[in-house]
């Protein structure tokens, strides 16, 4: 609280000592007294503290950061239902965030999804599959850097996309995504990255 009235004080001295955009004076600015910012003044009418201008309503909160659920850990994020179907076919229903990239869902789930350049876009090895094109279609189009990847990428097809680039989003809920048999990995042949 006193940090905030603190800046708001600060910016009042700032306008009034600018002129309101005037350029300061270097005799003006030495001559005034900082503790006339300081005081304040009550006005019966209004019920509300005036300082120089700035007005503070009673029983209001200033802030330069917006309160959410989330600063009380209350708040829980938005997700949507994902299916990853391995190379045998086996499937693995998980949740997304929104917002979260399906590389780093994959690697939170423990998804066999490799990822060498961690989502760089500089290599094919987070290559995914839309199953169904209906939601291959609602994903933005890819980049041209993207598409170079993908032109490395074993096993591509027309629903081929890097799970690095593919974010969930709302309309994305039920997505299916085939991981490919495969992985063409430049940087070393057969290593398996750790999940983050």
């Amino acid at each position: 609280m006193l940090g905030s009235r603190a800046s708001r004080i600060g910016l009042l001295i700032l306008k009034q000592l600018t002129g309101g955009g005037k350029s300061i004076s270097r005799p003006t600015y030495a001559s005034r007294s900082f503790s006339q910012f300081l005081q304040p003044r009550y006005d019966q009418q209004s019920g509300t503290n005036l300082f120089r201008g700035a007005i503070f309503q009673k029983h209001h909160h200033f802030s330069t950061t917006t309160a959410s659920s989330s600063d009380q850990g209350t708040e829980q994020k938005e997700t949507i239902s994902v299916t990853f179907v391995d190379k045998d076919g086996d499937e693995k229903h998980i949740k997304v965030p929104i917002g979260m990239s399906m590389l780093e869902a994959a690697h939170q789930n423990d998804i066999d999804l490799e990822g060498a350049c961690e989502g760089s876009l500089a290599c094919s090895t987070c290559h995914v599959i839309v199953m169904d094109m209906e939601y291959y279609n609602k994903l933005e189009d890819p980049t041209d850097e993207e598409n170079d990847m993908l032109d490395l990428a074993f096993g591509l097809t027309e629903a081929s996309r890097l799970g690095c680039q593919v974010i969930a989003s709302p309309e994305l809920d039920g997505v299916r995504l085939a991981i490919p048999a495969a992985t063409r990995n430049f940087a070393v042949d057969g290593y398996v990255p750790k999940p983050h």
